[in-house]
C-alpha cells in the first residue's frame, strides 16, 4: 500500500510539472510589459477636440511604431477592443523592426498569432495578447506592428495623444510588406495597448500614472521626447537594463471625473495593478480636476484640495495591497496657462493656483507617500515661482517642450524608484 500511495504521489507530481511546461516543453514564462498605451475611448459626438483616427476601417492595414523600454528575446502585443459595442476581426498581424517612414527592416517580420491562428474575433470589452514569438529586441529600440482589418471594423478604442505616426494603408494586408504607402497618417494609437517580453530574474516595471504632461503632449512627433522616454533612457545608461518604463498618461486625465479617459480610480486596475512585476507607481494627476472646473467644459466648482488628497490615498491603499511603492509628484505650475483657448479661457486663476499650492503642500508633508518628485519646483521660474520657467515651456504655459520633459527626467532621485532590497 505504501509503494502505491508513492508511486501516485510520483504521477501527481510529474503532471504538476508537466502542467507548467507549454506543449513545447518550454517552461512556464513569466512575462512584463515594455510599452504601454493606456486606451480610451472615442470622444463623444461635439466635443471640443475632434477624434484623431478614422471611425472605421475596411480592408486596411495599420501599421504603428513603438518604442520599448526594456529588452528580451521573446515578444507578445497586446490588441485592444475595449471600448468596442461590436467583435473586432484582425486578419493578419505582424511585429517588425521598425525603419523610417513607417518601413520596416527588410528581413524582420514576424507573423503573430493568436491561440495558434492567424486571424483572430475580438469581442466587445476584450483585449487579446498575442501567442510569444522569439524575437530579440534590445532596450530602447523601434518596433513596428501591423494590424489586417478585412472587414469593416469600427476603431472605438483609441489613445488619442500618441505622438507618433501611425500610417494607415490603401486596400489590402500590408503586414508583411517592407514599406507601407500611406492613405492616411494619424498621430494617435488604435487599437494597440501593450507590448511585452519575457522578463529576466528580478526584471521590475515603474508605471508613470498620469494626465497630459506624462503622456508628453507638445513633445516633438516621433523624437520620442516624452518625459517617460527621458527616464527610460536614464535608467539604460545607468545600467538598470532589467527596468522597464511604462507611459500610462492619458491628455486630459483627471483624478475625480471621467473626461478625455477614465478617472484615476476607474483605470487603476488596468494601467498599474494588472501590469505584471510593477514595483513602483509615480501620480502626477490633478491639474486638469483644478483647471477644468467653472469652464465650459465643466461648469462646477473648483475642487477642494481634499478632495483630490482623498483619491491619491486611496490610490495609495490599493497600490500598497499589490506590494507596490507609490511616489507622489508635485503640479507643476500653470499661470495664464491656455489663454484665449476656446472653451478653456479661464483654465487659469489665482483661486485655482491656490488649491494646486495646498495639494501640492500635502503631497510634501503629509507622509502619505512612499517618496515625493518635486517637479514644481523643478520647473517653476524662480522669479515668477507660479509660471513655468521659460526655457521648458512649449508655449501654452501648461505643457513642457522637449527641454523640459527632459528636465523633469533629471529631477528624479532614481534612487526613490526602487525598493530598498535592491539596494538603490
Amino acid at each position: 500500500m505504501m509503494k502505491h500511495r508513492q508511486s501516485s504521489a510520483l504521477v501527481a507530481t510529474l503532471l504538476v510539472l508537466l502542467s507548467l511546461a507549454g506543449a513545447d516543453g518550454r517552461a512556464a514564462e513569466e512575462w512584463i510589459t515594455t510599452w504601454v498605451a493606456a486606451p480610451q475611448p472615442r470622444y463623444a459626438d461635439g466635443f471640443f477636440v475632434p477624434n484623431p483616427t478614422p471611425l472605421a476601417l475596411t480592408n486596411r492595414t495599420i501599421r504603428q511604431i513603438v518604442r520599448i523600454s526594456m529588452g528580451g528575446s521573446r515578444v507578445r502585443v497586446v490588441v485592444s477592443n475595449e471600448y468596442g459595442h461590436l467583435p473586432l476581426q484582425v486578419g493578419a498581424a505582424g511585429l517588425a523592426r521598425a525603419g523610417s517612414n513607417g518601413t520596416i527592416v527588410p528581413g524582420s517580420h514576424t507573423p503573430l498569432r493568436f491561440a495558434g491562428q492567424t486571424q483572430i474575433r475580438i469581442p466587445p470589452g476584450a483585449r487579446v495578447t498575442s501567442d510569444p514569438v522569439t524575437f530579440e529586441v534590445e532596450p530602447l529600440e523601434s518596433l513596428a506592428v501591423s494590424l489586417f482589418l478585412p472587414v469593416e471594423s469600427r476603431i472605438d478604442t483609441i489613445h488619442a495623444a500618441g505622438r507618433q505616426t501611425a500610417y494607415v494603408s490603401g486596400s489590402g494586408d500590408f503586414t508583411a510588406e517592407t514599406a507601407l504607402e500611406a492613405a492616411t497618417t494619424s498621430t494617435a494609437r488604435m487599437l494597440l495597448s501593450r507590448i511585452m517580453v519575457d522578463a529576466t530574474a528580478g526584471a521590475q516595471a515603474i508605471v508613470l500614472f498620469g494626465d497630459s504632461i506624462t503622456d508628453g503632449s507638445c513633445s516633438t512627433v516621433d523624437a520620442n521626447h516624452r518625459y517617460p522616454d527621458a527616464l527610460a533612457g536614464r535608467l539604460q545608461e545607468q545600467g538598470h537594463a532589467d527596468v522597464a518604463v511604462l507611459n500610462a498618461g492619458i491628455s486630459g486625465a483627471r483624478v475625480l471625473k471621467d473626461g478625455m479617459g477614465t478617472n484615476a480610480l476607474a483605470r487603476l486596475d488596468r494601467d498599474v495593478l494588472s501590469q505584471p512585476h510593477v514595483s513602483t507607481m509615480v501620480i502626477l494627476l490633478g491639474i486638469n480636476d483644478i483647471g477644468w472646473a467653472e469652464t465650459v467644459l465643466d461648469p462646477t466648482s473648483v475642487p477642494k484640495a481634499e478632495e483630490i488628497t482623498a483619491i491619491y490615498r486611496m490610490v495609495i491603499d490599493r497600490a500598497h495591497t499589490h506590494g507596490i511603492r507609490v511616489l507622489g509628484a508635485t503640479l507643476l505650475p500653470f499661470a495664464d496657462s491656455i489663454e484665449g483657448a476656446p472653451l478653456l479661457d479661464t483654465y487659469y486663476s489665482a483661486a485655482k493656483d491656490e488649491v494646486r499650492a495646498q495639494v501640492n503642500e500635502w503631497i510634501r508633508t503629509s507622509g502619505a507617500f512612499d517618496g515625493v518628485i518635486d517637479f514644481d519646483e523643478a520647473m517653476r521660474d524662480p522669479e515668477r515661482p507660479a509660471y513655468l520657467r521659460e526655457a521648458y515651456d512649449c508655449g501654452d504655459n501648461l505643457h513642457p517642450n522637449d527641454a523640459g520633459y527632459g528636465a523633469m527626467a533629471e529631477a528624479i532621485d532614481l534612487g526613490l524608484l526602487f525598493p530598498e532590497s535592491r539596494g538603490e
